[in-house]
């Protein structure tokens, strides 16, 4: 999430004749805003990596730039020894001279809320910014803190360290449209149609679904919907009034209709994506029997809205099954995230009982995801440092790839 922090600015004027106006500019210097968060699961098994290796997080962008966190657990210096941890924020993208605030946390988890920060924001610099070079600059601490007071500190839970990361891109523009601007509220759209679900008013079809009965708008439902609007106005249900719908529970049903009125997810469905009460159950969430309903109906966006839930569940015991479902109901860019996370940890993945229902049921997918670690060791010839995943099959290890797991 990016806001933006205004810093100085400078207003020039110029005087004409009495019979015209004077016209100004305001030239704005301010900072881009975006935060990041590192969570290194597995601290223990990180350690003794090498000094000068580290762990990145995931891209993310911040001012139209790409960066990335490195944390060392070994040190950048060879000379401290391995004494002390050390954290960089690099620039990930092309650029040159960029200038930019940091601020780095590292999160203190017992609720106490003494977390041990390095910040630019709110505080004169003498020189200003600092300002990345090119790709692969970097700012940060060798001796970010040191190793051993870490291990017995309230930072480090559960073999668990959280690192936030802040930064502030300096930019500059011309900017006229705050001198004369008016506001324009956000679409309200989605909430009018809402309501014509909500009273009913002018319905002209009505659903049973397992035994409970929910009234539409046929123009509504088949402009959003091709498969709605084939079977209204391109087949033989155009004059019926009353459409039994079958393998549906009322609950998604009424969360499709919700979408299909409103562009969002229901509440329902927001509450329980987020996390599964078991590996066992994803198939019977509600927000896979949505990506089910999605896909029999044709709602693309809602099928991607989905995949983006189910996309943040993903981790070694859920990726066979999610990947599964991401096959039944095309939901190809959730199909390409297992694929690729599945690749990356095949020696964990293997070990499940998601891999095991994955061979006895969809034997395609099998080699689609060893394509995909060719794939993946492919990158890595080409210059990654990651372990090959043929290697973490020789031995079993995959201490690397658990570092770098979502949770």
């Amino acid at each position: 999430m990016t806001n933006r922090a205004t810093s100085p600015t400078a207003t020039a004027e110029v005087e004409q004749s009495p019979l015209v106006s004077p016209t100004s500019s305001r030239s704005v210097t301010e900072t881009v805003n975006g935060s990041h968060r590192l969570v290194i699961q597995g601290y223990s098994l990180a350690k003794g990596i090498g000094v000068g290796k580290h762990i990145a997080s995931d891209n993310f962008t911040v001012g139209g730039y790409q960066w990335a966190i490195y944390f060392y657990p070994d040190g950048k210096n060879p000379e401290d020894n391995s004494t002390y941890v050390s954290v960089f924020i690099a620039l990930a993208s092309e650029g040159t001279d960029v200038r930019a605030l940091f601020e780095l946390t590292l999160v203190d988890q017992s609720g106490k809320g003494k977390h041990k920060v390095h910040s630019h924001f709110d505080r004169s610099l003498e020189s200003g910014p600092y300002s990345l070079k090119y790709r692969g600059s970097m700012w940060g601490y060798k001796r970010f803190f040191r190793r051993a007071l870490l291990e017995t500190s309230d930072y480090l839970k559960d073999d668990c360290l959280k690192i936030n990361c802040t930064v502030g891109v300096v930019v500059s523009a011309i900017d006229c449209s705050r001198l004369h601007s008016i506001q324009v509220p956000e679409s309200n759209i989605g909430a009018h149609f809402g309501m014509l679900l909500e009273n009913m008013e002018g319905s002209d079809i009505t659903f049973d679904v397992a035994g409970e009965k929910f009234h539409a708008h046929k123009l509504v439902l088949a402009a959003r919907s091709p498969v709605f609007r084939s079977e209204f106005f391109d087949g033989m249900d155009e004059e019926k009034q009353e459409i039994v719908i079958t393998n549906f529970d009322p609950k998604v049903f009424k969360a499709l209709l919700h979408f299909i009125y409103r562009d969002t997810l229901s509440e329902d469905v927001e509450s329980v994506g987020s996390t599964f009460s078991s590996v066992s159950s994803i198939s019977e969430t509600l927000i896979a029997k949505l990506l089910a309903a999605a896909d029999r109906y044709g709602l693309e966006r809602l099928k991607l809205m989905c995949e983006s839930h189910l996309c943040k569940n993903i981790s070694v015991n859920s990726v066979a099954k999610i990947l599964a479902l991401a096959d039944q109901y095309h939901a190809s860019e959730l199909k390409a995230v297992c694929l690729r996370f599945a690749a990356e940890n095949l020696a964990a993945v293997m070990r499940t009982d998601g891999f095991e229902y994955l061979k006895e049921n969809c034997p395609s997918l099998q080699s689609e995801l060893l394509k995909t670690v060719a794939g993946c060791d492919e990158d890595r010839s080409s210059g990654g440092k990651s372990r090959s995943v043929w290697a973490q099959l020789s031995d079993g290890d995959t201490s690397g790839r658990r570092v770098r797991q979502r949770t």
